[in-house]
């Protein structure tokens, strides 16, 4: 741990637990799930924080019809009547020195009886709060509130600006960051306070979003044999899929450590048949594609495309009736920092400076707004309260004491990367 200089001590001890949890829990009360008029509730309620804060806030409605049509839009999986951005900048004039780049929006809470409460009430037990976005990631757009909070309790007056960015979308595809980037918002380097189990993220995987369509034959049930079951076709694609997707792992980047699947490929709805008692003829399966870090977006594609193709020319049935891939939603490439680019160093040196040890290393299997922001030429990386693990399920938290020693480690990033005015 260095010596901290007199300001820098100040800005740690600014810090302001209870201040941190307040937030969390209101934010969390917001129920903005992608698609929903809360989506922009949350935004409107973050827009307002950041001008309390003494922020130049920057609030704007998302044109969705050019997000709908400009070729290098993520997609989307949601149907939106409407979205914000938001961007909170204090401190001297000119470009950013560090963006603290956060989404607002949810995921679905899924049966809210695997619950233990209300996914939208939230709760404190154990020294960790509860509730949908606890840890994804509505705990790291409130560590970076909590930093620009200590920085202007601490009196600190920064000689560069630092810059805020709430944005929406992330979970279906990434159209806030995409809006945000392209409305000119930027920056000298990103850290994004996704979840990452007190490890520092240089890397996110890629994922696509498609459909698969398999044609059989109908029949009646009490003659199955006379039909061909969609159902039983997919079982034979599913397990060619497996296959693919073991090649699909081999020689991943030593950063994922001993994570199964840092390139998965999984189904998660399939739908098939109109009647119980008939050879169902046709089986529509949806699902998520992994894409390897450095791996453009097109070749991960034709890889698919090609093992489908195979699939379908060994066999019998499918050879005169191929499988039907159709790319849909959200399309997230890989992305990762710049190898040897400090930023990795200065926010571990922020991290183990601020309590929080020294952080390892790790990439992440999932897509991610990083991705955006290293495309617009931004050195970008995560760090962020909670664990991933937890994410998009019913036991979604975050402990209280990462949510400070993350508010601890941004606020004295911003102070470093900044500097203090005179």
């Amino acid at each position: 741990m260095a010596d901290l200089t007199p300001v820098e001590a100040r800005v740690l001890s600014a810090v302001d637990e209870q201040w941190a949890v307040d937030r969390l829990c209101a934010l969390i009360a917001v129920p903005s799930v992608g698609g929903t008029p809360a989506e922009s509730e949350a935004q409107h309620l973050l827009g307002d924080w950041l001008e309390e804060l003494g922020c130049d806030v920057d609030r704007w409605p998302i044109d969705l019809v050019e997000a709908s049509a400009a070729p290098d839009a993520p997609g989307q999986e949601v149907v939106r009547t409407e979205a914000w951005g938001v961007v909170g900048t204090v401190g001297g004039e000119g470009r950013p020195a560090l963006v603290l780049s956060g989404h607002t929006d949810v995921v679905p809470p899924g049966d809210p009886g695997l619950w233990a409460g209300d996914p939208f009430v939230p709760r404190i037990v154990d020294g960790a709060v509860h509730g949908r976005g606890a840890c994804d990631m509505k705990a790291g757009v409130v560590a970076s509130l909590a930093a620009v909070h200590a920085l202007r309790t601490a009196g600190v007056r920064l000689a560069r600006p630092l810059a805020v960015h709430g944005v929406v979308g992330e979970e279906d595809g990434g159209l806030g960051a995409w809006a945000t980037l392209r409305r000119g918002h930027t920056g000298d380097a990103c850290v994004v306070p996704e979840p990452t189990e007190q490890a520092v993220v240089t890397a996110a995987a890629g994922a696509l979003t498609f459909r698969l369509e398999v044609t059989g034959h109908a029949a009646h049930a009490a003659m199955r044999d006379r039909g061909v079951s969609a159902i039983e076709l997919f079982a034979h694609v599913h397990a060619e899929l497996l296959a693919f997707e073991a090649d699909r792992q081999r020689d991943a980047d030593p950063r994922f450590g001993d994570a199964r699947f840092p390139y998965g490929l999984s189904i998660g709805r399939v739908q098939a048949g109109d009647w119980a008692s008939s050879v169902p003829d046709r089986l529509v399966a949806e699902g998520r594609y992994g894409v390897r870090v450095g791996e453009p977006v097109e070749t991960a594609k034709a890889a698919l495309e090609t093992r489908l193709a195979d699939v379908s020319a060994g066999h019998p049935w499918l050879a005169g009736r191929p499988v039907r891939l159709t790319w849909t939603g959200g399309a997230f490439a890989s992305g990762q920092l710049p190898t040897g680019h400090r930023l990795l160093d200065d926010v571990r040196a922020a991290v183990a400076d601020a309590g929080g040890g020294l952080p390892p290393e790790r990439a992440v299997a999932a897509g991610t707004d990083l991705r955006l922001y290293a495309a617009a030429g931004i050195p970008t990386l995560h760090y962020g309260p909670g664990d991933l693990h937890l994410a998009h399920g019913p036991l979604e938290s975050v402990p209280v004491a990462e949510v400070v020693t993350a508010a601890r480690a941004l606020a004295l990033l911003a102070l470093r990367s900044c500097g203090a005015a005179r």
